[in-house]
């Protein structure tokens, strides 16, 4: 698939969420569960402590900064290189599972079209990259862990891309580009979720994709089309 070469120029936007949009699954849990299965976290431990936060996640109160600390822990704690291995190992073996053939036509047929095309996740950058590329998608907006000599330290690097996080990073990424959301004739984002709720209400076209109870309510209230690229 060929990726975006769309730039300065495109008078269209089209952002997409990634876990449990564009892929049929959390990326970032499914990371945790891979590294279960090399022996490299306890399962007790992270199942229990990751059950919380979810439950803090669906109800919309997630600790985002105490969640990022849990998550970006296996990352402080092992070398790059041996991180590099075993993600080409996470993407052969689980991520591609998951990919979603409507997800990728809508795609491709966004890049095509030479629209500035980007996936905006909250998920960490690390893990979400390639998965990005899966799509033919270049631009990641995402939650930057920090690296430091080579080695990521367990912390983030600047605002988390969570809640109205998400908004704030995609505006700075299109700062970065001199332009703003403003400057598009229509803008485009896909998400399930009613954490994104502030990116979604800030373009010109939100649209609710498999969407969790919350999100599927706000979006029927506003007319908001609602779509499944799951389903039959």
């Amino acid at each position: 698939m060929a990726k975006s070469g769309a730039g300065p120029g495109a008078s269209r936007l089209t952002l997409f969420d990634l876990d449990n949009t564009l892929i049929a699954g959390d990326s970032d849990y499914s990371w945790a569960q891979f590294l279960i299965e090399l022996g490299v976290l306890d399962a007790a431990d992270y199942e229990r402590r990751n059950a919380q936060f979810f439950a803090d996640y669906k109800e919309g109160r997630l600790d985002i900064r105490a969640f990022l600390d849990f998550q970006l822990r296996p990352l402080a704690a092992h070398e790059l290189q041996q991180l590099l291995a075993w993600r080409d190992r996470f993407v052969d073996e689980k991520v591609r599972a998951m990919l979603l053939p409507r997800a990728q036509s809508l795609v491709a047929e966004r890049l095509a079209a030479g629209d500035l095309v980007a996936v905006v996740t909250a998920t960490n950058s690390f893990i979400t990259r390639p998965i990005a590329s899966l799509y033919g998608v270049a631009n990641l907006v995402a939650t930057e862990p920090e690296l430091l000599d080579g080695r990521f330290t367990g912390r983030t690097a600047g605002v988390p891309c969570f809640q109205a996080g998400k908004l704030t990073r995609v505006q700075a990424w299109l700062a970065g580009q001199g332009r703003s959301l403003e400057a598009f004739s229509e803008s485009w984002f896909y998400s399930d979720s009613h954490n994104d709720l502030p990116l979604l209400s800030a373009v010109t076209n939100p649209v609710a994709v498999d969407p969790d109870p919350v999100l599927a309510g706000h979006a029927a209230d506003r007319g908001w089309p609602i779509l499944s690229w799951r389903q039959g």
